[in-house]
């Protein structure tokens, strides 16, 4: 279910206690709805099949704008998603921070 405006969208999110304004890996969302589902399942724990029947509809939604959603793959976007990997290529041939890659090397 592909959401239809900003207010279906924001409404899954609530509905996983995620906030929209925080990055969200797919992992994240798979993980909370497991999460949810065993938490709610009626068969299990007699919850209220309303309650499953959101959590299932919300994470369609969310699948569904994660699927369609488009990437960058730039060197830029990489190394502003791995922090880390942008940190050793700034640092790690510089003899001040230890030149890690020229100790590496020997």
């Amino acid at each position: 279910m592909e959401p239809t405006s900003y207010e279906d969208l924001r409404r899954a999110l609530q509905t996983f206690g995620l906030d929209a304004n925080e990055r969200i890996s797919l992992a994240t969302i798979r993980d909370r709805y497991r999460s949810l589902v065993k938490k709610l399942h009626p068969d299990r724990h007699g919850g209220d099949p309303e309650e499953i029947r959101r959590v299932n509809e919300a994470y369609r939604t969310l699948r569904a704008y994660c699927d369609s959603y488009r990437f960058c793959f730039s060197e830029e976007e990489f190394y502003r998603q791995n922090p880390e990997a942008h940190l050793l290529r700034q640092f790690a041939t510089d003899p001040a921070w230890g030149g890690l890659q020229a100790k590496d090397e020997d």
